[in-house]
């Protein structure tokens, strides 16, 4: 929990907090600037911390594609459906993960606590996270449409709204969800 959540949760809600303050003050260039910095620092810190070095990259590949295109297009509803889009991206990678039996959230799990390779091998890692995979597939398909409905039916600030409490607020509950269900397969699995 000390090494992922807080990492997640400032990635969650940070930039986008950030570039709603900006964009209101100081209009969408700015804004974009500001957002995009944000994450490459969060992104920094990461590497700095010593997370996934490949990881980190593709975030800061995916933030700069999102700045370029904001930018380009001039358009603040432009900028902000790309995360909408990258999470229903999530959202087929964790159904795909379970397809091909190595599921997503087994390997984030690896993460956070290093599981030993024999048991990662076996099938009931595969299977508590293959149905953590799923409920975070879910998820992600259900935050996308909700962010895309709001964004284009309500505007910007409903947007980052929907965004903030669909984010780190969900996420951790899915977190704590995830390791205490996790716990308790694994706790009957050594009783048995």
């Amino acid at each position: 929990m000390q090494r992922g959540l807080p990492t997640f949760a400032v990635e969650g809600f940070a930039p986008i907090l950030v570039f709603y303050v900006v964009w209101n003050v100081a209009g969408l260039v700015p804004a974009i600037l500001a957002a995009t910095a944000l994450s490459g620092a969060i992104v920094i810190w990461q590497v700095r911390r010593g997370q996934s070095g490949a990881l980190a990259v593709v975030a800061l590949i995916f933030v700069l594609i999102q700045a370029v295109v904001g930018l380009a297009s001039q358009s603040a509803t432009v900028y902000l459906a790309q995360p909408v889009v990258l999470s229903a991206c999530w959202g087929v990678a964790y159904f795909g993960s379970v397809a091909v039996r190595r599921p997503l959230i087994g390997v984030f799990a690896n993460v956070w606590y290093p599981f030993p390779p024999a048991f990662r091998a076996s099938e009931p890692y595969r299977r508590e996270f293959s149905l953590q995979s799923v409920v975070w597939g879910i998820y992600c398909f259900a935050r996308a449409g909700l962010r895309l409905a709001v964004l284009l039916g309500s505007g910007i600030g409903s947007f980052v709204l929907v965004s903030l409490l669909t984010g780190a607020p969900v996420f951790v509950a899915l977190v704590f969800w995830g390791i205490w269900h996790a716990r308790r397969s694994f706790s009957r699995l050594a009783e048995a």
